[in-house]
């Protein structure tokens, strides 16, 4: 999974990234690595592994990735190639989904590019440069299909759902705000197309210290809220600053430094929920003593394709889905004799919709 974190200088963006990949650096069990410079490779928080872990003895614990992309570069015109705008976009380009840092904080040490602190603003400005990028993606797609038309009258409903969605963009509306009224087939057309601002995406208002824990948002906050709302996106509420001094502290000490802020989860706690849910995404696990390990796939996959992503030959030779849920296999102590005793463990065919939390064995022949 690729995310996307983009804003606006002086937003806290690099602070945030920074803090975010060193947190999952501290933690043995947290790998992380460095492909490029603006690129970090966080694993997933998942305590059933732990638990797994100790149950099996397993040689190896093998946690589900997040690769976060530090993107930089946005300057207004990027769509034309202005600044690092090429780059800016085809990085955008990559990534499952954004994660858009708006500033929403005061401070006289750290000045804005546009000299005041105003979200709605820095939000358009990227967002108008995605959908400059996305205008000019539908106007060769119209032509294209305008010159298709003739010798397929079937493309008329193309024609007119590509015209649908650039008489938004022309609004200054994103895509994704048009999410809603799309049939399932129209979806998986636009998302054929590549919209940038078709991507999914997360707000992440960035806050000071002071209003990290507090009860009552400030209004920079209730502003992001207001705009994500009416494209249905969801915002997080972090400050970069703590979860940069978070990263520095050893694993055993970053609850008790949170309790004691009044915090009750870290930003990349928040994040990484937030990104599962965005996507609607899942984990399933396998276990015994080589390893255990999460797998994460879309939400509704079936039995085949979810053993594929272990190994094509598993999806190919599928048999069967030895099943059991998490929680009735924590319940057996991880005896998997036990829970079959007790008729616990189910035996799943290629319709079989796998849920969050199953452990699942599979049995293949190719």
């Amino acid at each position: 999974m690729k995310l996307g974190i983009v804003g606006l200088p002086n937003v806290g963006k690099s602070t945030l990234f920074n803090a975010i990949t060193k947190a999952g650096a501290e933690a043995a069990n947290y790998p992380f690595c460095t492909i490029e410079p603006n690129v970090g490779v966080v694993s997933v928080p998942d305590e059933r592994l732990k638990v797994l872990h100790e149950m099996y003895h397993s040689k190896k614990t093998v946690y589900t990735a997040i690769e976060f992309y530090d993107i930089a570069g946005l300057v207004k015109g990027a769509s034309k190639g202005e600044g690092l705008g090429n780059k800016f976009l085809g990085h955008i380009r990559e990534v499952a989904a954004i994660v858009h840092v708006v500033r929403c904080f005061e401070d006289a040490n750290v000045v804005h590019v546009d000299g005041k602190i105003n979200p709605l603003s820095d939000i358009d400005t990227i967002n108008t440069e995605l959908i400059l990028s996305d205008m000019e993606v539908l106007e060769r797609r119209i032509q294209k299909t305008v010159k298709n038309l003739k010798g397929d009258k079937s493309l008329s409903a193309e024609l007119d759902l590509l015209h649908r969605i650039n008489a938004v963009l022309a609004e200054g509306l994103s895509a994704r705000t048009m999410n809603s009224v799309f049939s399932e087939e129209e979806q998986e057309f636009v998302k054929s197309l590549d919209l940038l601002s078709y991507k999914p995406i997360i707000y992440v208002a960035n806050v000071s210290e002071d209003e990290a824990a507090a009860k009552e948002e400030n209004e920079y906050v209730a502003m992001v809220r207001e705009f994500a709302a009416k494209e249905g996106s969801e915002v997080i509420v972090v400050c970069a600053k703590i979860e940069a001094e978070i990263s520095e502290l050893p694993e055993e000490e970053k609850a008790m430094f949170l309790e004691e802020l009044g915090i009750e989860e870290s930003g990349l706690d928040k994040l990484i929920k937030a990104s599962y849910s965005l996507l609607d995404l899942i984990s399933f696990l396998t276990a015994g003593e080589p390893e255990v390990r999460a797998w994460t796939i879309k939400r509704g996959t079936k039995a085949p394709a979810a053993a594929g992503k272990i190994h094509t030959d598993f999806e190919k030779g599928f048999i069967r889905a030895e099943t059991i849920a998490y929680d009735k296999l924590i319940e057996c102590g991880g005896n998997l004799a036990a829970a079959k005793e007790k008729g616990l463990v189910r035996s799943e065919g290629k319709e079989y919709i796998v849920k969050d939390g199953d452990v699942m064995h599979f049995l293949f022949n190719v």
